[in-house]
C-alpha cells in the first residue's frame, strides 16, 4: 500500500520491512522505541525518508528537508501522511507499535 504525498511532486510512501530497516539504522532504534510526542525534525524526516527511498533512491534526508522547505510544506502535511502510511501498513498505528514491542522482548 502506497499513501500519496505533494512535495515537489507527487511521491509514495510506503513501510515495509526495508523502510523499517533504514529506520533502525539511522536512528539506532525501532519505530515502537520512537517516541512520538516528543519526537526531533532530524527524525521525522528521516521516517519519512525511509517512507520515501524506494522510489527514488537518490533522495536523501537533507535533501528530503531542502524539498520541505523549499515547497513550504506545512508539518502537519507531513504527519499526517506519515501517520495514514504507518496505519496502512500495519493497521492501526498504537497495534503496531504494540505488535512492534513483542517482537524486541
Amino acid at each position: 500500500m502506497y499513501t500519496p504525498i505533494e512535495l515537489d511532486k507527487t511521491r509514495n510512501l510506503r513501510y515495509g520491512f526495508k523502510a523499517l530497516s533504514l529506520i533502525e539504522k539511522r536512528l539506532g532504534k525501532n519505530l515502537a522505541k520512537i517516541d512520538f510526542d516528543n519526537i526531533t525534525i532530524e527524525q521525522l524526516m528521516t521516517i519519512v525518508w525511509a517512507g520515501l527511498v524506494h522510489e527514488d533512491n537518490t533522495l536523501t534526508v537533507d535533501k528530503l528537508i531542502d524539498i520541505v522547505d523549499d515547497k513550504n510544506i506545512k508539518f502537519d502535511t507531513i504527519t499526517t501522511a506519515m501517520t495514514e502510511a504507518i496505519s496502512e501498513a500495519f493497521g492501526n498505528p498504537k497495534q503496531a507499535v504494540a505488535d512492534q514491542e513483542s517482537l524486541t522482548e
